[in-house]
């Protein structure tokens, strides 16, 4: 009995801890025309969710990503990823340099990524770069082309 009670817990734990994937979360800084943070955790071997938090404008941006992972190229720690999600963002039109003198702006729309990251084995840093285009369908309307980054993230 003890045997199975050992066999059991040994395969928990390493269904629970092991992981195929070169980090489980990820935290850092965000640069591009929107400059903010960006924290990602991955919830299987190849999926992870990402929350951006960014300024442009003088305004703030919220955006979640739901992204997939896959090895590029053959090289072990180099994943490409691609994903979508939603964002909601606050801005004033003075700042914006776009829309009506004195307009707040509420924005609500959806976006998509597609992205390149590195994750180093000497240290726990990786660094990424991303094209993420989004679509305003409330606020400010319209597509916005402009969203490549790069982030530094510490991970664990």
């Amino acid at each position: 009995m003890k045997k199975i009670a050992l066999t059991i817990l040994l395969a928990t734990g390493l269904f629970l801890f092991g992981n195929a994937q070169d980090y489980s979360t990820g935290i850092g800084l965000r640069g591009g025309f929107a400059n903010g943070l960006t924290i990602k955790h991955f919830v299987s071997e190849k999926s992870a969710l990402e929350g951006i938090v960014s300024s442009r404008w003088k305004g703030l941006q919220l955006t979640g990503l739901y992204e997939i992972h896959n090895v590029a190229f053959q090289a072990e720690r180099l994943k490409w990823y691609f994903g979508f999600g939603a964002h909601v963002g606050f801005w004033n039109g003075d700042n914006a340099g776009w829309g009506n003198d004195g307009t707040d702006y509420t924005v609500v729309g959806l976006d998509g990524i597609l992205g390149l990251e590195y994750s180093f084995a000497e240290i726990p840093f990786n660094i990424g770069v991303d094209w993420k285009p989004a679509f305003n369908f409330y606020g400010y309307t319209g597509f916005w082309a402009d969203g490549g980054a790069i982030s530094f993230r510490y991970i664990f």
